[in-house]
């Protein structure tokens, strides 16, 4: 999976102009295609997301630590792999029906999906954007959970170098803040698309 392949599904599948949505490694994603088709994009809204590592060599560790990390996702089930990831640090406050949610959705991936996914769109496969965010065309909304304090704080930095941006911290809600507090996410989504 590579991020072109991405970019030319999404290119050829979305109308235009369209809205954009992503969360955690979905956002990154999200701001890459921001940025490659320009105008079509309408707006973004980066949902618990970074524009990635700037530094190369923090990048470069981080490529090493995602491949070993897939080559751990193909040898698990996926059951084995969905509570491993529910014990990572920034998901594991998370109230127990958000986690049954979440842990819900992780049993749809498949190890080798999971796989190609980390290697082709990881933190380390993709380049830095924050050198590029000055750049983008299109308004980005900035959500994070206000318990999610590393990503807030992401936020607001991006903000600093985007074009139009607005953040919104979400009171009381993690990294999971689109299931957290869904009702309040989703209204921020909908401000501002025309039917």
């Amino acid at each position: 999976m590579t991020l072109e392949a991405v970019v030319d599904d999404v290119a050829r599948l979305a109308p235009a102009p369209f809205v954009l949505v992503g969360y955690s490694m979905g956002g990154r994603i999200a701001l890459h295609v921001g940025l490659a088709l320009g105008e079509r994009v309408q707006r973004l809204v980066l949902i618990g997301a970074s524009p990635g590592i700037a530094d190369a060599a923090q990048r470069a560790q981080r490529l090493v630590s995602d491949a070993a990390l897939a080559d751990e996702i193909e040898r698990s089930t996926i059951e084995q792999f969905a509570r491993r990831w529910a014990l990572t640090p920034v998901l594991a406050d998370q109230p127990l029906e958000v986690q049954a949610a979440a842990h819900a959705d992780r049993l749809r991936s498949t190890p080798p999906g999971l796989a190609r996914a980390l290697r082709g769109l990881g933190t380390g496969a993709l380049p830095s954007l924050w050198g590029r965010l000055g750049e983008l065309p299109a308004p980005a909304t900035l959500i994070a959970g206000e318990r999610d304090t590393k990503f807030s704080a992401l936020a607001h930095r991006m903000a600093e170098e985007l074009p139009q941006a607005e953040v919104e911290i979400v009171a009381g809600a993690g990294h999971a803040v689109h299931l957290e507090s869904s009702a309040r996410v989703a209204a921020i989504i909908a401000r501002g698309v025309s039917d």
